[in-house]
């Protein structure tokens, strides 16, 4: 295991090798590192043990944890330009040195502009979402207990938004809204407000017809009762399901908006605006400009991807099938 994690190391670190050979040493670090540790977690708990599932776990809690606690770590500048005027530009990686990572052409720290990248991108999916969630759970339920006039008038606002392409959507918002945190998170949540809808009604219809829903209505229940007591805790779980993968759905929209100059302006630091400073020339000279916050971006939309996925197995087995 440490033969493996040093090999990883080595080729990530390493001057004596070309770029591509360098790549290839450091991928067959991080395989046998893998390899490693999924025979030892197996003969330590005594039977298969999922170690993609757990690395990921792992990689989100870290995550959160370091982007809560940001303010709090003894991080190295990351957005004012007049405090970073003696740190060399363009430092390559090293980490053994004060800036682990390397710096930007600025000077900025691109360890800590990843960590509260980090912050920007789960603050605004996950406002988003809830967001979402809750106004899509509620419309959905309306039109599904209701139905007749209530279901056709969302089901055609539902349409309309569906009906207009997702990125073009947020650009014709990013346009006419003032580009900050709140504005992008209620932009980002009209993505996910007409998939809420349609699941909510589905499962609203679904549940209506169901004989406990009878019962409450025979026992005198209001349509408002019913609605709450009986309905909403069993739309809550595939509408929580969904919820996890429009997480990682909307950190890949903030980056791309931040990407184009449409998301949270510099200097305040997200994934997209990183990725965004390494176009042209500056990725051939430095690619870890774009490499690093493209990992982050990566390993987080595919670790909450993978979580959702097992998640459902466990609490959700009809929609994982």
């Amino acid at each position: 295991m440490v033969a493996a994690v040093a090999l990883a190391v080595f080729g990530a670190l390493t001057e004596r090798l070309v770029v591509p050979a360098r790549l290839v040493v450091f991928l067959a670090g991080l395989g046998l590192a893998y390899y490693c540790l999924t025979r030892l977690s197996r003969s330590m708990a005594g039977r298969p043990v999922d170690t993609t599932f757990w690395l990921s776990v792992a990689w989100l809690v870290l995550l959160i944890a370091v982007a809560l606690l940001a303010p709090l770590l003894p991080l190295q500048e990351w957005a004012d330009v007049s405090n970073s005027l003696h740190a060399p530009s363009y430092a390559g990686i090293d980490l053994g040195s004060a800036h682990p990572l390397g710096t930007n052409n600025y000077g900025l720290d691109l360890l800590a502009r990843s960590v509260y990248g980090a912050r920007t991108s789960l603050i605004v999916a996950l406002s988003a979402v809830v967001l979402g969630s809750v106004v899509g759970s509620c419309i959905g339920i309306v039109a599904g207990f209701f139905r007749s006039g209530a279901d056709t008038v969302i089901g055609i606002g539902t349409n309309a938004v569906l009906a207009v392409p997702p990125l073009i959507l947020l650009i014709a918002l990013a346009a006419v809204m003032q580009p900050n945190l709140r504005n992008i998170a209620i932009a980002l949540s009209l993505l996910t407000i007409p998939s809420m809808v349609r699941l909510a009604r589905a499962n609203t219809m679904a549940f209506a017809e169901r004989e406990f829903v009878t019962a409450a209505r025979a026992m005198g229940a209001t349509g408002w009762r019913v609605m709450t007591r009986e309905l909403l805790p069993n739309v809550a779980l595939p509408v929580l399901s969904l919820a996890m993968v429009m997480i990682s759905v909307l950190i890949v929209a903030e980056a791309s908006l931040s990407f184009l100059g449409l998301g949270v302006p510099p200097p305040q630091p997200t994934w997209g605006n990183m990725i965004a400073e390494g176009e042209g020339t500056v990725f051939a000279q430095h690619p870890y400009i774009v490499l690093i916050p493209g990992v982050f971006l990566f390993l987080t939309v595919f670790a909450f991807n993978l979580v959702d996925e097992k998640a459902r197995e466990r609490w959700d087995p009809r929609s994982a099938k």
